[in-house]
């Protein structure tokens, strides 16, 4: 094959790369700056070893290839001090190299902790509050809350630029997994749970959402954009959904709860006290007990049955209106 067209195929994947933004290399966010910053590390370090083995492999075939009459064969050689050296060294100092970044990056940017910056060079200020977030999970379509602004949207998401946003998340039916991925790693979301998950968006601009969770026949259309904005165009946004006329009661959330897909951006001007926790504590339907309260409930049953003959987990009965969902853990921050 002629080296221009062997140099034309090596080049080929780099040219039809060209035009994509590879966002988990390049992201918008710190938190997500930061993990790539670690992925792009350890794939450097654990290149140190594999690229010069890959080398070694062509020029050892090729250097003791058959038709090579000149190349020194030893036939009684069976250890070498340096090489045996360099194959137990080379990959423990990587091993601990790679471990020692991935402990220190995977600590730093727990989704759990705070912020304790907004970028690498500028500290979160002592007089900013973080914006708060509730997100639900549902099939097949996110429901988000902002509590400070008593205002809820469906399969829209918006922030400030450098202002913290701490998320608390959980799921109405199943297992799923928010995903935004120029903003922070994904964090799953689950029936009864709750995780959190603290990020920030430098840049403005509309980045990609969605469940990065297979959860069922709707699965592909749980997406949704996230906008990045100014305070300013901000404020504009929150105004416009307070602006939508529409109150996500007990009976709207009992439609939206119904399993849908490709649902359109919805807005609501206010919302429930206390919904998210219901959602959260799997007790929105009239008659079911909150799992806090079931629980509680229970540990105080045990304690003043504690020998009654034939006590047992099993042959308790269940408070009235309850569902078997309400014998799980009680919610908790997990």
């Amino acid at each position: 094959m002629p080296v221009k067209r062997l140099r034309g195929l090596l080049l080929l994947p780099l040219v039809l790369l060209g035009g994509c933004h590879l966002v988990l290399l390049d992201p918008s966010g710190d938190v997500a700056r930061q993990q790539s910053d670690i992925m792009i590390s350890t794939t450097i370090i654990i290149a140190l070893i594999i690229v010069p083995v890959l080398v070694a492999i062509g020029i050892v075939a090729w250097r003791y290839r058959a038709s090579n009459k000149k190349a020194e064969y030893d036939g009684e050689w069976d250890h070498s001090p340096q090489i045996e050296l360099m194959v137990w060294a080379a990959p423990l100092l990587i091993i601990i190299a790679v471990g020692a970044i991935s402990w220190i990056g995977t600590h730093k940017t727990d989704p759990y902790n705070k912020l304790h910056r907004l970028s690498h060079d500028q500290p979160v200020p002592t007089d900013v509050k973080p914006l708060e977030v509730d997100v639900v999970s549902m099939r097949w379509k996110w429901l988000f809350f902002y509590p400070q602004y008593g205002i809820a949207t469906v399969n829209e998401l918006a922030a400030p630029v450098n202002r913290p946003i701490q998320f608390k998340l959980t799921s109405s039916d199943m297992m799923d997994s928010f995903f935004i991925p120029d903003l922070a790693g994904m964090i799953y979301t689950m029936p009864g749970m709750q995780t959190r998950l603290h990020a920030v968006i430098n840049k403005p601009g509309k980045y990609k959402g969605m469940s990065a969770n297979y959860s069922g026949a709707g699965f592909t259309d749980m997406r949704f954009w996230f906008y990045g904005m100014n305070a300013k165009d901000f404020d504009q946004w929150v105004a416009k959904v307070r602006a939508s006329g529409n109150a996500l009661d007990l009976k709207a959330y009992g439609k939206l709860h119904q399993p849908s897909r490709a649902v359109p951006v919805h807005y609501y001007d206010s919302f429930t006290h206390g919904l998210f926790t219901r959602i959260l504590e799997r007790c929105v339907e009239p008659g079911k007990v909150c799992m806090s309260k079931y629980m509680t409930d229970h540990a105080r049953h045990d304690k003043t049955m504690p020998d009654m003959p034939g006590h047992t987990d099993a042959a308790m009965s269940m408070p009235t209106g309850s569902s078997t969902s309400a014998a799980a853990p009680a919610a908790a921050t997990h």
